[in-house]
């Protein structure tokens, strides 16, 4: 079936090489800006040149985070491609880790303290990792005594798990977040009921 709206083969050329030439991710108002689209004609050239991307055995394909699109290498070519950069595999995250980005993406933005306090062991070490990584940022501070620092996850976080957007998150039966002190009590507080894992380097 013909589509409704018809792109010309220009403008999604034009499309692939901005997004190829700016190598990250791409705000889609710049690029309606840039190819003189409106909002479902830029959707339309998008879908046309992720189609074409998925044709065949090509190595690269084209995602959206959130309201942003960029190209990336396929998963088949990956190693290939490493091996060219000559980059190093990146470890695996630790299981601690997973469990610092799991309680930042379901509770954002979310203190220190909090992580903390649902784990039940410190997790400065992994939060400061995951920062450096690019997969945590800072996203302001609580207008609380101490002004803690506020922490939530970022576009590569949902590339790397391969997400659109924090909506395509799993469905998760949380119970109700703790309140957390802005700053730590000396009075024992119970954690939520999950297991405890030793602190160690992300």
């Amino acid at each position: 079936m013909a589509n409704a709206i018809q792109i010309p083969k220009e403008i999604i050329a034009s499309l692939e090489a901005v997004l190829f030439a700016c190598g990250g991710p791409v705000e889609g108002e710049r690029l309606r800006e840039l190819l003189s689209l409106s909002a479902e004609e830029l959707t339309e050239a998008a879908n046309r040149l992720r189609e074409s991307l998925e044709a065949g055995e090509r190595g690269i394909q084209l995602i959206r985070v959130e309201t942003a699109y960029q190209l990336c290498t396929k998963p088949f070519v990956a190693e290939t491609v490493k091996k060219a950069l000559e980059l190093r595999k990146s470890p695996p995250l630790s299981k601690a880790s997973l469990e610092v980005l799991a309680i930042a993406a379901y509770h954002q933005p979310v203190t220190r303290s909090f992580i903390e306090m649902v784990r039940g062991v410190d997790s400065s070490s992994i939060v400061a990792s995951l920062c450096d990584k690019g997969l945590l940022a800072e996203r302001g501070v609580l207008e609380a005594p101490g002004r803690p620092t506020l922490f939530g996850t970022t576009d590569a976080f949902l590339r790397c798990f391969g997400l659109d957007s924090l909506q395509d998150l799993p469905t998760a039966d949380l119970p109700e977040p703790p309140d957390v002190p802005a700053e730590p009590s000396d009075a024992p507080v119970e954690p939520p009921d999950v297991p405890a894992v030793e602190s160690d380097p992300a």
